[in-house]
């Protein structure tokens, strides 16, 4: 362990960490801390340029510290929370600070920011964990960039439907992802790595096999989806009904509209898009993920305005999807959208965009080549869908210029 003879007083929010600098001038990036505090540290990375380090003794400590609720957060303990020191208020507002910088830094858009709360707390919110498992059989987590895994016998933030996996043995699997969406039983699915390639297992919390037709079936304001294992669905339990509809007062659509809902997973935005414009519109929903696809059909409940293609969003999908005054609906992965997708985008002119995004990075990245082509950023709202960590969940509205 690296650690620093002189303290360091740290100076604001970063992404990474609190931000300080060195006595020879380089930045550095603290965990476990928090801005006006001052540390002592140790160096878990260095460049000429820039260092990462973890705080490991608070000799002056924020009114905003709290103790960390969860046993494995601590210096070199699990990487999956950032902010487990932190208030809750104290959460939000660094958040905010980061959602707000992107925006400046990247999209030259200055926006105030207020980071909305979901819940009283986040423990056990979170519906979704992918973990991987230890040479012992244990599941665990890795520790903060690192491929070292952290063995756990709980997580805070999880369904407390989860506890019997903690106690389970998963010796030789590679990873195991425990789900308890919506309604019915929680399960696993666990992955084995074979000479064959990639086998993959359903079980329950105890690692009892499970019919290969097992999957998650949740109720969002009314309509019943149908999610399959390897389909993606929103981690916090509270996220589909909340981004629904966050994306249904955004898009506005009214009966006979025509809208596009890209990056569509299973359906949850599409079918409520689709119900709103009725038999006299159309909606397109396009998604690569032949699990999502699948369930999406179902899911569509025979609305035969709702065509899915099975595309990747790119700009030839587009070129074939959107049409001029059109309203489109983007939920794409963490790193936002693919080379040339929002140029298309532009080209083809729709009226409003949502855009959904959990990374403020690639969301001010896109804004930027958005507002370029001609698009007014209007109201951004930014939930609180990942607590202990950095992350927020962005829903915005763009609409296209006069």
């Amino acid at each position: 362990m690296n650690i620093l003879p002189t303290p360091v007083r740290l100076e604001r929010p970063a992404t990474g960490g609190a931000l300080g600098h060195l006595e020879d001038g380089r930045v550095v990036f603290v965990r476990h801390a928090i801005p006006g505090e001052l540390v002592s540290l140790s160096i878990t990375d260095e460049t000429a340029k820039v260092c990462r380090g973890d705080a490991i003794e608070i000799l002056e400590a924020s009114p905003d510290r709290v103790t960390a609720p969860c046993a494995f957060a601590y210096p070199g303990g699990c990487g999956g929370c950032d902010f487990q020191h932190l208030s809750a208020s104290a959460q939000r507002e660094w958040k905010a600070t980061l959602v707000r910088d992107q925006l400046r830094r990247l999209a030259g858009v200055e926006r105030d920011i207020i980071v909305t709360a979901v819940g009283e707390s986040g423990q056990g919110t979170r519906s979704r964990l992918r973990l991987g498992v230890s040479e012992e059989g244990q599941l665990g987590l890795r520790q903060y960039r690192s491929n070292e895994l952290m063995a756990l016998d709980s997580c805070w933030v999880s369904d407390p439907r989860f506890a019997p996996a903690f106690a389970t043995s998963w010796y030789g699997a590679q990873e195991v992802e425990l789900r308890a969406i919506g309604e019915g039983d929680p399960f696993a699915v666990v992955r084995h790595e074979t000479s064959r390639g990639t086998v993959i297992e359903l079980t329950t919390m105890r690692g009892e096999p499970l019919a290969p037709s097992t999957h998650s079936r949740a109720s969002v304001n009314g309509h019943f989806y149908k999610i399959s294992p390897r389909a993606f669905w929103q981690s916090h339990r509270d996220a589909p009904r909340l981004l629904l509809e966050q994306v249904m007062n955004g898009a506005d659509v009214k009966a006979g509209d025509h809208a596009v809902d890209l990056f569509s997973g299973v359906g949850l935005f599409s079918v409520a898009l689709a119900k709103a414009v009725g038999y006299g519109g159309k909606v397109v929903a396009v998604e690569s993920s032949p699990y999502a696809v699948r369930d999406a059909r179902e899911n569509a409940d025979q609305l035969r305005q709702l065509k899915i293609r099975e595309w990747s969003v790119t700009p030839r999908a587009v070129n074939d999807s959107v049409a001029p005054g059109d309203v489109v609906v983007l939920d794409p992965p963490r790193t936002g959208l693919a080379k040339g997708v929002a140029e298309a985008l532009v080209r083809r002119a729709p009226r409003r965009l949502v855009y959904v995004s959990c990374d403020a990075a690639t969301f001010a990245r896109d804004v930027k080549l958005l507002v370029a082509g001609g698009y007014s950023l209007g109201d951004v709202r930014v939930f609180d869908l990942f607590p202990m960590t950095e992350h927020v969940e962005i829903v915005a509205v763009l609409d296209k210029d006069a």
